[in-house]
């Protein structure tokens, strides 16, 4: 059997879309540059700009500032790393809990409520003030007294309300059908929640989840406010001693950098969970 070959008429439809695709980029392309372009003409002919430059743009300030900065910075990621694990663990659990039907299970569904609506209400700030500064004066024995760990449990604590919602409407998101089909297998709930539940509702909220995790890296900033030496504390350090808020402009960019990669991560797993889902319409 021969291979199918188009036709002169698909040719120029092919053609056809194929220019006008260019023409569609080149247009954005200039459109682009000339609104860029227009908006540094402006900032850099404003009168105010040599003073900006000065403060904010400095080469020579961001060079000094650089190294104490990019070592506070791995401070910034360590608690990134540590505190993900443990929030989605004890986010699942609160969500689980939430869903649990079971009579005797009452009181902990009560008190997995109760933990998500407080600490959904509670600033991150003041949850990071409150624990770096007022847990260790309890003397608790057994247990940390430093800045770094109860800074961490603030952070743990506060998303873990968050993501727990994110997971329990994931949860709910899945179809009933898909519980009384494990019941008619003999499956226990706890089982039907284990094996096929919570893994369908788990991938169907990665992208938030992602988006939650953007969110965390940047609020790992605020252990800076218990004094904290991260990335954000070494630049405003550098700042009161010298006048200048480049540093600021550094950290920001450090920040930048961690981020866009898990931005463009979420919006590729939206795009492909969409089309996941058109074709399994058709």
């Amino acid at each position: 059997m021969s291979a199918w070959t188009p036709s002169p008429r698909e040719l120029e439809r092919r053609a056809l879309r194929r220019r006008l695709r260019l023409r569609s980029i080149a247009i954005a392309t200039a459109a682009s540059l000339a609104f860029f372009v227009a908006v540094g003409a402006a900032l850099v002919t404003s009168p105010g700009w040599p003073t900006v430059k000065a403060t904010f743009f400095s080469v020579e300030d961001a060079k000094a500032s650089f190294p104490a900065i990019r070592d506070g910075f791995w401070l910034n990621v360590k608690l990134f790393l540590l505190a993900e694990p443990l929030i989605l663990i004890l986010a699942l659990g609160l969500a689980l809990a939430r869903q649990a039907r079971a009579a005797w299970l009452t009181p902990l569904r009560v008190l997995a409520v109760a933990y998500i609506d407080f600490f959904r209400g509670v600033p991150t700030i003041l949850l990071v003030l409150l624990l770096a500064f007022g847990m260790p004066a309890l003397g608790l024995q057994g247990v940390p007294n430093g800045l770094f760990f109860w800074a961490l449990m603030a952070l743990v604590i506060s998303y873990s309300a968050y993501v727990a919602e994110v997971f329990r409407a994931g949860i709910e998101s899945v179809h009933p059908s898909q519980l009384a089909s494990a019941d008619a297998l003999g499956l226990s709930r706890a089982q039907a929640m284990r094996f096929v539940i919570v893994p369908q509702a788990v991938r169907r909220v990665v992208p938030p989840l992602l988006n939650d995790f953007i969110s965390l890296t940047k609020d790992t900033a605020l252990v800076s406010s218990v004094a904290l030496f991260d990335a954000v504390f070494s630049a405003r350090d550098y700042t009161a001693y010298n006048f200048n808020f480049t540093p600021y402009v550094v950290v920001s960019l450090f920040f930048v950098v961690l981020t866009v990669p898990m931005a463009r991560g979420t919006d590729y797993l939206q795009r492909r969970a969409m089309r996941r889902e058109r074709a399994g319409a058709r």
